[in-house]
């Protein structure tokens, strides 16, 4: 590597990159945990940042188009884990699908254009426009939301219960812990983290285009493994998400 690549505006870049692509890390890693996977990620985060810029630009508040924005990624995640748990049909073919509809949905409404953003400065400020010494709100964002997680995942009930869930369905069920809510949560976060990260990346470019997140479902999950998280469930870690998501991004 040459010496540039060490220099403190291409580390910044990198971690710019590798901020967007480690929070859809982080909501993936805690449903690969419970032993289920999202693979609709990458199209909740193209169709989130093309939501956020067109309401926005109708003149609604960015924070009040930031609210809703979210809670349409929530409920992508919401009916991902409604329709897994329901049917039981492995999470990857349910969340598969949902990717091909939310591509399709948003190629056939923005017929493959980019849309500026030309709504207030409030949000993208917010997200990751704001500089300060070279970095980026969109790095203490994760960062930030890294510490959350490992918190929520090692240090409370509901973290034991996302291990149980993946360790072993019986005795977790034998323990009283509610599998599908479980599961269900996690579904729903994985798709809120991912809406977030729509948001940020539309707030960086101040353009949104239908290609965004092409592909990045597997780079996430690549991130996820190689940070130590298990594909059958029951073993990760945040922190392992964190480093993977650098490794890969």
């Amino acid at each position: 590597m040459g010496r540039q690549f060490f220099t403190l505006s291409n580390l910044v870049g990198i971690f710019t990159i590798v901020s967007e692509l480690g929070i859809m890390a982080i909501g993936v890693a805690f449903l690969m945990i419970s032993r289920e996977f999202d693979l609709s990620v990458g199209a909740v985060y193209a169709a989130s940042a093309f939501i956020f810029g067109l309401l926005a630009n109708t003149g609604l508040p960015s924070p009040l188009a930031l609210v809703i924005t979210l809670i349409f990624a929530s409920l992508i995640g919401f009916v991902n884990g409604m329709i897994t748990l329901r049917t039981r049909i492995p999470s990857f073919i349910t969340t598969l699908g949902m990717m091909m509809i939310l591509r399709g949905v948003l190629l056939a409404i923005t017929k493959g254009v980019t849309i500026s953003y030309e709504g207030d400065a409030i949000v993208p400020t917010i997200l990751a426009r704001g500089i300060a010494y070279g970095f980026r709100p969109s790095h203490f964002w994760f960062i930030a939301l890294t510490l959350l997680f490992i918190f929520i995942l090692n240090r409370t009930r509901y973290g034991n219960w996302v291990f149980a869930v993946g360790g072993g369905q019986e005795a977790a069920r034998s323990m009283g812990v509610d599998i599908n809510k479980v599961k269900l949560i996690n579904f729903t976060i994985s798709a809120l983290l991912a809406g977030l990260a729509g948001c940020i990346v539309i707030s960086r470019f101040l353009i949104a285009n239908p290609a965004f997140g092409a592909g990045s479902e597997l780079e996430v999950i690549t991130a996820v493994v190689i940070g130590g998280t298990l594909l059958t469930g029951g073993y990760g870690t945040i922190l392992g998400a964190f480093l993977g998501a650098f490794l890969v991004g």
